[in-house]
């Protein structure tokens, strides 16, 4: 798979803004306009990295999302972002992935609110499959389950605790799974149900049972499995939401990544 657009690496040698943050225009010299000026934060990154995990099964080396996140960290060590935060412009308008069919293969792109930041060939002999576990997607044919979504999701923000929004989240996506309104004994729901009340009595960050933890293995733990339809994303996302202080969906999280598998499903793309 090559790559059509030139971008800079996240370095030190940089052109930064004031604060020394590291803005979408010094990684992506594509990108114009307000955005440009923006330091890349860790949601972005985490979002974009669920994005590029349901389309080729695993984040591509060099490309956007790692870029943000390397970018992300550093403007996270440097006082400039907060773990939790998302640039307001990709919460709004998204990142997303698209694809268009050409002879032998297929041409990849990336967009953060709507501006592209990466672009691939990827031909037939080596085309790589979207989604995890199994090798579904959209290049053989077949689409994402929700188990290989919540895997996504397990990948993309995994070193996050889990909380009862994630917890109520997770137990919505089993129940479309398996078609079983009740959480199965040792199964994916209550072992994420088990992990949020742990979490919150535990003593230390150290102590809690991320989000890795819990999906990493999603697809296996499941009883059953369905590709995820609209309908599955809405019911998440409205667990997930119900279950938060502020109401919104976590970037990067349950929720986004089975919208992510919505959208793919639906579409030759994705717009989260």
């Amino acid at each position: 798979m090559s790559q059509g657009q030139p971008r800079r690496p996240a370095s030190s040698e940089q052109a930064q803004g004031e604060d020394g943050a590291i803005r979408y225009g010094d990684v992506f010299p594509a990108v114009r306009g307000g955005l440009a000026k923006k330091p890349v934060a860790p949601q972005d990154a985490a979002t974009m990295q669920s994005a590029e995990t349901l389309m080729f099964g695993e984040t591509v080396k060099g490309g956007p999302a790692a870029a943000m996140q390397s970018a992300s960290m550093r403007n996270e060590r440097m006082g400039a972002v907060a773990h939790d935060q998302a640039t307001d412009a990709t919460a709004e308008q998204g990142v997303s992935v698209s694809e268009t069919r050409v002879p032998g293969g297929r041409i990849v792109t990336e967009f953060v609110a709507g501006q592209a930041v990466g672009q691939y060939l990827a031909p037939d002999d080596d085309a790589p499959a979207v989604g995890g576990g199994g090798g579904a997607g959209v290049a053989d044919g077949t689409k994402i389950t929700i188990g290989e979504a919540l895997e996504a999701a397990g990948y993309a923000a995994g070193s996050r605790p889990v909380e009862l929004s994630d917890a109520a989240a997770i137990q919505a996506a089993e129940v479309r799974a398996t078609g079983l309104d009740a959480n199965i004994p040792g199964g994916l729901a209550a072992e994420a149900q088990s992990a949020a009340d742990s979490n919150a009595l535990a003593a230390s960050h150290e102590d809690k049972t991320t989000l890795g933890d819990v999906l990493s293995d999603a697809t296996r733990l499941l009883v059953a499995d369905k590709e995820v339809e609209v309908d599955d994303a809405a019911r998440v996302a409205m667990a997930e939401t119900r279950n938060k202080e502020d109401g919104t969906a976590r970037p990067g999280g349950v929720a986004a990544s089975m919208a992510t598998a919505a959208r793919i499903n639906s579409h030759s793309g994705t717009r989260i």
